[in-house]
């Protein structure tokens, strides 16, 4: 019997959120939050969350980059894996989304851990390098730059050091032929590359955690 790439099940679904309590209070008001001011109801998964706070822990995480703030959501589920000495650095294109972030991160007690850049996250980026190796790069921004992206982390990162890629199901379209519009087509052909340039990379070892979205997951190993 060939099995299914993750669970779908509504039960089994609801079942694991119950036994992992994912969403404690604060990060359901960080939605809420979000919501109240315009943002796009865009953020990761609550489970998903918890995967990104738990791989955090699992590397021993001190600094992580992380591409698409947000509301701040992920970033603190980042900071709270690499708990005290850690740091964020988080890009994100807009100032209107940084300042909502920046907001929930001072009030998680973070406002002294993170360092939020607004602007085109490529140039940004260039920045940070001085910074580095990094344990951390996650990537979570516009979807045409992710293969970008990933070569960027792939010579900033440490041996061992972590990518990860969300949405790299290209929202259920990863598979698909054909498409309803360039837009879709020209985010499906940079996932798939990102998928498989993480994939095929020499110095990395990838696999896919088959979450609702897809959780694209390179270790660095050279």
């Amino acid at each position: 019997m060939r099995k299914g790439y993750g669970e779908d099940r509504a039960e089994i679904a609801d079942y694991v959120v119950e036994v992992f309590a994912p969403e404690d209070k604060f990060l359901a008001e960080v939605r809420a939050r979000a919501l109240e001011s315009g943002l796009p109801a865009i953020h990761v998964g609550a489970m998903d969350g918890l995967h990104l706070e738990v791989l955090t822990r699992a590397v021993g995480a001190k600094k992580v980059v992380e591409l698409g703030t947000l509301a701040g959501y992920s970033g603190i589920c980042f900071l709270r894996g690499m708990g005290p000495g850690g740091k964020l650095f988080t890009f994100e294109y807009s100032e209107k989304h940084a300042e909502v972030a920046r907001d929930n991160f001072a009030r998680a007690g973070f406002e002294k851990s993170v360092v939020v850049h607004v602007g085109e996250a490529l140039t940004e980026l260039r920045r940070i390098e001085p910074d580095g190796p990094f344990d951390i790069v996650f990537i979570d921004a516009d979807k045409v730059n992710y293969e970008n992206y990933f070569y960027w982390a792939a010579k900033n990162l440490r041996v061992g050091g972590l990518v990860i890629g969300d949405n790299c199901f290209a929202f259920g379209n990863i598979a698909a032929k054909e498409f309803v519009s360039k837009t879709e087509s020209e985010v499906v052909a940079s996932l798939n590359a990102f998928n498989i340039a993480a994939a095929r990379h020499p110095d990395f070892r990838a696999t896919m955690m088959p979450t609702g979205e897809g959780l694209c997951l390179a270790v660095k190993v050279r």
